[in-house]
């Protein structure tokens, strides 16, 4: 099971999930605290900044991002939860909830994970950069984009509550 929420909400999401991974993807990851019950090797920090195109000053996610990503997940054991975190918990942590709910279930549908994702959060606005970078590293041929498309844009809202994306 794959926790997302906000970096404000990772102790807590943590806490009550007995997750054993954490994933946090965003700027400055040099700030986020560790939760102790976690191991470090069960920790990956991911710097991007949430944008979808180049721009000076600010790293966009690329293909490397996305095969750590991807790497990680492909590692986790699945005995306990993974909890994947950005700032805010609506835009790169459910880009890459979804990338890794594709990558662990190949054959499951991605306009189908996408909809999970979209009834569990609302809000959930996946960045499209991150997820065309996951759907060419993943061979979905454009579905994960095409997914995105077909769930639209998440509602505008402040705060994110945490939630989770079942894998099967």
């Amino acid at each position: 099971m794959i926790h997302v929420c906000s970096l404000a909400a990772l102790p807590e999401t943590v806490r009550l999930t007995g997750a054993s991974h954490v994933l946090t993807i965003m700027a400055n990851v040099e700030q986020v605290q560790r939760p102790e019950t976690i191991r470090p090797e069960n920790h990956l920090r991911v710097s991007v900044d949430d944008i979808t195109e180049q721009l000076a000053g600010f790293v966009a996610p690329c293909e490397e991002h996305v095969t750590q990503v991807l790497d990680f997940v492909r590692g986790w054991d699945r005995a306990a939860p993974l909890v994947i975190h950005c700032y805010a918990g609506i835009s790169r942590s459910t880009a890459s909830a979804f990338a890794a709910a594709c990558a662990l279930n190949p054959h499951r549908d991605e306009l189908q994970i996408a909809q999970a994702i979209r009834a569990a959060s609302p809000i959930a606005s996946p960045n499209r950069l991150i997820v065309s970078l996951a759907d060419k590293a993943l061979g979905r041929d454009g579905r994960m984009v095409r997914a995105l498309d077909a769930i639209g844009p998440g509602a505008m809202m402040v705060d994110s509550v945490p939630f989770r994306i079942d894998l099967e």
